[in-house]
């Protein structure tokens, strides 16, 4: 590298030539910086970036850290990775270098997330904080695995937030059978909502949704994609785990019901959208909604809830249900079994009527 001073404008620019991953010998320079001392320093800071060494910048890092990760996640993933990065972590430890940041800094970084409050004086929910530590950590732990990085100094500092927001909300049958009659005035949200209680679905999975993903002889609906909103842009992706592809059979009155829906629709294709809404729009049918049929407000994803719980009621295993919803692991589906605490009283009493006859005896 070298760094040269451009009299026309009284600024110095640097020059350096490197070795990219193919091996090829490439040039490129960077222009305008106010001081030799700057340009100087920029012109370390890439010598580290370009052999790795971890005296670099945080922030320097993280464009190692984007490089290499980028391409791995799907599209509206990386782009809350990218956001926390931008906005929580870049700002705090960016000019900071890798190899110091201790886990003291860290610790402070977490006070002062945890004491956060927006302008309404709410703070960041406990689930949000730990997301911001995953990707802290994420970040230091890919600097142990690749970069030779000696140690991950969030495992130091320990955690904040939690894994679990709430607990679960969730509606009763009776609940939903108000709510849909409440939104039966706008066809496209009945229909909707329709699908998300009686078939557990994602939000994303529900806007994915095409004519072509049903079969009505079968009674069948496939999913296998899931939409987002992502800068202003309809996108299509591949659902949230792989356990999410699957075919659910449908019951009949709700297979009547979405044959009623795609006749109704007007020039409609095999591969178009049928919900062509967004997550906005469906969260505001459900304020609508519940304050219309007097049901407590639930967020969407609770209907997800609602389904698995109804199922558990009508005594359905948790292996069933769950290839039915698409969890990942059985285990996601055991942490459902709190919804319903009359089975616990059913339990009770049969307990107690079992000890009662030995009592006879």
């Amino acid at each position: 590298m070298a760094v040269y001073k451009e009299e026309k404008t009284n600024t110095w620019r640097v020059i350096y030539r490197y070795t990219d991953w193919s091996g090829e010998r490439k040039q490129s320079q960077k222009r305008g910086f106010p001081t030799k001392r700057e340009a100087q320093a920029w012109e370390r800071e890439q010598l580290n970036k370009l052999s790795g060494d971890l005296d670099m910048k945080f922030k320097s890092f993280v464009e190692h850290y984007c490089e290499d990760m980028r391409t791995r996640l799907k599209e509206n993933t990386w782009a809350t990775k990218e956001h926390i990065i931008r906005t929580k972590l870049v700002p705090y430890f960016g000019n900071l270098k890798m190899n110091n940041i201790t886990a003291q800094q860290i610790i402070t970084w977490q006070n002062e997330l945890i004491n956060h409050r927006d302008e309404n004086g709410k703070p960041f929910s406990p689930v949000y904080l730990r997301s911001i530590q995953s990707q802290l950590s994420a970040i230091f732990n890919h600097a142990v695995r690749y970069y030779n990085l000696k140690e991950n100094p969030c495992k130091k500092a320990g955690g904040m937030g939690k894994k679990k927001n709430r607990e679960m909300l969730f509606w009763t049958k009776d609940e939903y059978l108000k709510f849909s009659e409440a939104i039966m005035d706008k066809p496209m949200s009945f229909y909707s909502f329709e699908m998300l209680y009686w078939c557990g679905l994602r939000e994303g999975e529900l806007l994915a949704l095409t004519p072509a993903d049903f079969d009505f002889e079968k009674r069948t609906v496939t999913i296998s994609k899931s939409y987002q909103r992502l800068n202003g842009a309809d996108l299509i992706t591949t659902p949230k785990t792989e356990k999410s592809n699957r075919t659910i059979t449908i019951p009949m009155f709700l297979a009547d019901e979405m044959q009623d829906y795609l006749f109704s629709l007007y020039d409609v294709g095999e591969d178009d959208r049928m919900f062509p809404v967004t997550k906005s729009y469906l969260h505001r049918e459900m304020d609508r909604g519940s304050e219309a049929a007097g049901v407590k407000r639930i967020r969407i994803h609770d209907l997800r809830h609602s389904h698995v719980s109804h199922l558990i009621d009508l005594g359905f295993s948790a292996t069933a249900i769950a290839d039915r919803v698409g969890h990942e692991s059985i285990d996601i589906t055991y942490n459902y079994a709190h919804l319903f605490p009359s089975k616990q009283a059913e339990m009770a009493d049969k307990l107690d009527m079992e000890r009662g006859e030995e009592y006879v005896r």
